[in-house]
């Protein structure tokens, strides 16, 4: 895929890094000069513009991205990013970094915003799904809330212990995506056996959630 990033600082990089680990084009855009550091993600794009202004975006070429992410360290930057990435070039998919937690509730579809990553959010729900056994933490929001990333680590006494993946009745609106297991993500097969202490990762509902929880841990 082509990505652009707007914002060059050390989140952008560290997106841009990744996601060209994983193969895909990336396009950083910063419109201070202090930050564009080539050297830092040599294998990136590198545009020093206003990701806020029209005539920037167009020199970008967002219109061919399949992707922008709005990662600059200021909020409202991103959400006008957000808009014109949407709006105006019609990039399917829009990721915004939310960096005050009180402005999380601005980051909807209205804004051109698909995803919204809160850092305050993701953070307590690394800290839960850390500690917690035997409950559902919920990880990430996706479509404005029309579908959860939930995570679910599996108790020693949890129904489904050594019985393979297509034994679970899951309710409708909801899928199993990942078991991990240890240093290992396992793609679930039907003939893949639950083990307690796996991490059940799912997509589903909110309106499922609850079902989930029940059905996964019997309560």
């Amino acid at each position: 895929m082509r990505i652009a990033i707007a914002g060059a600082g050390n989140v952008g990089r560290s997106i841009a890094t990744e996601l060209i680990d994983n193969g895909h084009q990336v396009l950083l855009i910063d419109k201070q000069p202090s930050m564009l550091r080539p050297e830092r993600v040599p294998d990136a794009e590198w545009l020093l513009a206003d990701a806020c202004e029209l005539s920037s975006l167009q020199n970008a070429e967002l219109a061919s991205c399949d992707v922008v992410v709005a990662a600059t360290g200021d909020d409202k930057v991103n959400l006008v990013v957000s808009l014109l990435a949407k709006t105006e070039f019609a990039v399917p998919r829009v990721v915004a970094r939310v960096n005050r937690a009180e402005n999380e509730w601005l980051f909807t579809e209205q804004w051109g915003v698909d995803v919204s990553v809160s850092k305050p959010r993701l953070m307590a729900a690394l800290v839960e799904e850390a500690v917690t056994v035997g409950e559902l933490v919920r990880l990430m929001t996706f479509r404005q809330g029309q579908a959860n990333l939930v995570e679910i680590t599996l108790p020693d006494d949890a129904p489904y212990i050594g019985r393979p993946v297509r034994d679970i009745t899951l309710p409708h609106d909801s899928a199993l995506v990942a078991i991990v297991r240890g240093n290992r993500v396992i793609a679930p097969s039907p003939d893949d056996p639950l083990e307690a202490g796996d991490e059940a990762v799912f997509v589903c509902t909110a309106e499922v959630e609850d079902a989930v929880r029940q059905v996964m841990l019997g309560i």
